[in-house]
């Protein structure tokens, strides 16, 4: 039990940010052009609640987007791509990526929706993944003839291809992951 009602609000207050952002995705994953109010009913909150968290549609989408910017980050710290063989490490990068979901899906899907300049510039998550690419060459474990951007496009477009089959396939999420993991590692394979 909180004591401090403000610290009691301002969980409040983010778990019902949380719930939207949570909600929006999953909408506008499914049907991009989504009102605020269907994003609002997923959430399970007023319309009124929906515009004091995100007065406008541009609202919504720059939360999101500052939300997967900041999801991708902390997926790419859990993951440790610098801990271990790069393969290994790799796998675990594939891993939690998968579980960003949605969200990532949405991105792919809609990239029109996200015109946030972040998301254009190479961040520390693609530099991470870059530089496990790398380590992989030196090791021998990672095809040298494979550029570290190609094995980027090949990690993402498999990503798609892997939740794209379990959304529409009804494949189970675990064996959709599976798939993929198997597939990216004899894509890279040296």
């Amino acid at each position: 039990m909180v004591d401090d009602p403000a610290i009691a609000e301002s969980g409040t207050r983010a778990r019902t940010r949380r719930a939207i952002l949570d909600a929006a995705v999953r909408v506008l994953s499914q049907h991009s052009n989504a009102s605020l109010a269907e994003v609002a009913a997923a959430a399970g909150v007023g319309r009124t609640t929906m515009h004091r968290y995100f007065p406008e549609r541009a609202d919504l989408l720059t939360g999101i987007s500052n939300d997967l910017l900041e999801r991708i980050a902390a997926a790419t710290d859990r993951a440790q791509p610098e801990t271990g063989p790069a393969l290994a490490a790799l796998d675990r990068l594939c891993q939690a990526y998968f579980a960003l979901g949605d969200g990532l899906l949405l991105t792919l899907n809609e990239p029109h929706l996200f015109t946030d300049p972040a998301w254009q510039a190479e961040a520390e998550p693609d530099r991470a993944l870059l530089r496990l690419v790398e380590r992989g060459r030196a090791e021998g474990t990672i095809d040298p003839e494979l550029t570290p951007e190609w094995v980027q496009s090949v990690l993402w477009s498999l990503l798609y291809g892997a939740w794209m089959h379990a959304r529409d396939s009804g494949v189970p999420e675990h064996d959709a992951l599976a798939l993929c993991l198997r597939t990216l590692r004899k894509a890279v394979a040296a």
